[in-house]
């Protein structure tokens, strides 16, 4: 009988990972699609292209592995608290390492292409820019810069290697997160020194499978996870107002830019003309008239360049065909802005919910239960019931912050403090732009899996997972008061045998100083999206040639990259 309920049990299992396999697949073909999308034509090349997939792929696969980890910890339990016959402690152990190991694999990936890999393409071709340089000094110059990156990871490892354990005194803080929330402790040796190699490599395994593995690997993907908040901060909160609002109100009309254009040309003509007339009777001009002549010309110059890009735009079938779906991109920019609202009030009560009753700041304000709940906080544990429901809700929120964070650094541009490094634009996007847009996009991604848990916690840590409790019911056949067990949902303060916490909430919240950090980033995030809404709000349309007027690479023969 134990053998049957095992063999359903692992069938079932089975259809969520196939799932996650064909949404693997799906996450390939969209990051192909996407990168293709904005990459120059004119310098694309194939190792920064490959690269750029591949790092953002592996971001949204390691997203997508949360859903999956929150199934599987909530299916090996009965709705009315109870585990299932097949989940005793060495089935379960066995599903918890099996997301762990992928969980390594995928971090370990991740720490490998922000550290390595990416940087080793990027100055590759900052080198290859040089027309006098050649391959292998490219190559030297290349691992030269990615030596330093490199020692950064070593740097926060070995600084985890040597964070001692911190206090957590405070009463009331379940066990269940006192006894896992430590930094690192520097691992184990073998003890015996005559052992072979395949003996230290399978030792070393068998530590990482210990929690001083997963706080070592926590504290580097919780590193870059702070960055990934500082870019949500900067590039999601704003493209959330700037993308929906920027659908309502549509562009600016091709024809009547075009008369402002014509306009602009007869006034620069006749500007021309006058300084012109100034040497009809063969006096020479002043510096400071051919001065101005030449800055007159060379306006004139991009006046008609752009005149021939908006003749163009104005006479191709994608513009009529743009304007066809005017009423679609209506209807996406209010949906889009409802959804935005939606994850601002969530997010607004649930940091609420962490100020008034978190355990304090030196636990990373853990709340015990939901005391102010918020509508994906309701929705997502309902969802999760019906497998897979909350996948595709999750892949939805995925999706939007990526689009929105798209839209925000398409908006913004990529800056190094006050100097703009790089503009991301359709088609003309440059390889080293690329491989930075997609490292943003990255750690974006990493710090999505923390937005989820503000927006809802409960469903992140447990999923639908109940528990058993004794409660006093009054009966009238029996005098007096009886106890029976009664289903509650689980959280942090549920006993740790009764609820098993995810694995992706381990790897969030190994430390607590982090855990602070994003609850203060989330008030940031919640102040930029309202200023992002004020400025949109205020600003006119966008001109069909925005990002494109003052690039000084644009042919005459590709006014066709042009959104509009």
């Amino acid at each position: 009988m134990a053998v049957v309920a095992a063999g359903a049990a692992s069938a079932d299992l089975v259809i969520g990972w196939c799932i996650f396999g064909l949404l693997l697949l799906a996450i390939l073909a969209f990051c192909w699609i996407y990168v293709r999308k904005y990459q120059s034509q004119r310098e694309s090349e194939v190792i920064s292209t490959i690269t750029a997939i591949f790092s953002l792929a592996i971001a949204l696969i390691t997203s997508a592995l949360l859903p999956v980890d929150i199934f599987l910890v909530s299916y090996m339990k009965n709705q009315n608290g109870t585990f299932k016959d097949w989940a005793n402690a060495n089935v379960s152990r066995q599903i918890e390492d099996t997301v762990l190991y992928g969980y390594y694999t995928l971090y370990s990936v991740i720490l490998f292409c922000v550290f390595f890999w990416i940087p080793f393409v990027y100055f590759y071709y900052e080198e290859k820019d040089d027309d006098d340089t050649s391959k292998c000094t490219q190559i030297k110059t290349a691992l030269k810069y990615t030596l330093g990156f490199a020692v950064i990871c070593a740097l926060l490892l070995l600084v985890g290697s040597l964070v001692c354990k911190p206090k957590l005194s405070r009463t009331g803080i379940s066990k269940l997160f006192l006894k896992d929330r430590y930094a690192f402790v520097p691992l184990s040796v073998p003890n015996n020194k005559n052992s072979t190699e395949w003996e230290k490599v399978k030792f070393l395994f068998e530590e990482l499978g210990s929690s001083h593995g997963l706080a070592a690997l926590s504290f580097s993907i919780s590193s870059l996870t702070l960055i990934g908040m500082l870019a949500a901060i900067t590039y999601t909160a704003y493209g959330m107002s700037a993308l929906p609002l920027n659908l309502i109100k549509g562009t600016r009309s091709t024809a009547y830019e075009r008369l402002e254009n014509t306009e602009d040309i007869e006034e620069v003509e006749q500007h021309i003309q006058t300084i012109k007339s100034k040497s009809k009777d063969g006096r020479p001009l002043p510096a400071r008239d051919k001065r101005a002549l030449k800055q007159f010309e060379e306006r004139l110059r991009t006046l008609k360049k752009r005149e021939r890009h908006l003749e163009f735009i104005e006479n191709s079938w994608w513009t009529k065909f743009c304007g066809a779906l005017r009423p679609l991109k209506i209807i996406w920019g209010i949906f889009f802005i409802l959804v935005a609202l939606l994850f601002v009030i969530s997010l607004f009560l649930s940091n609420l919910d962490k100020a008034l009753h978190s355990a304090g700041i030196d636990s990373g304000f853990i709340i015990f239960g939901a005391n102010l709940s918020n509508p994906l906080n309701m929705l997502l544990p309902l969802l999760q019931t019906v497998f897979p429901l909350d996948y595709i809700l999750i892949t939805i929120i995925i999706m939007y912050f990526i689009f929105t964070s798209m839209a925000g650094i398409r908006n913004i541009g990529i800056w190094f403090f006050w100097i703009r490094l790089y503009k991301i634009r359709r088609g003309r996007t440059r390889p080293q732009a690329l491989l930075f847009l997609c490292m943003i996009l990255l750690l974006i991604v990493l710090h999505t899996s923390y937005m989820i848990y503000s927006l809802a916690p409960q469903y992140v840590m447990y999923g639908s997972q109940n528990y058993l409790i004794e409660s006093n019911i009054t009966s009238d056949d029996h005098k007096g008061n009886s106890t029976l067990p009664v289903p509650k949902r689980c959280d942090a303060d549920a006993p740790e045998d009764q609820c098993t916490v995810t694995r992706t909430y381990l790897f969030l919240h190994k430390f607590w100083f982090f855990s602070a950090a994003y609850y203060f980033g989330n008030w940031a995030f919640l102040g930029v999206f309202l200023i992002g809404l004020i400025v949109s709000c205020c600003k006119g349309k966008k001109s069909v040639m925005e990002g494109v007027d003052e690039d000084s690479d644009i042919s005459d023969d590709e006014p066709s990259v042009y959104s509009v």
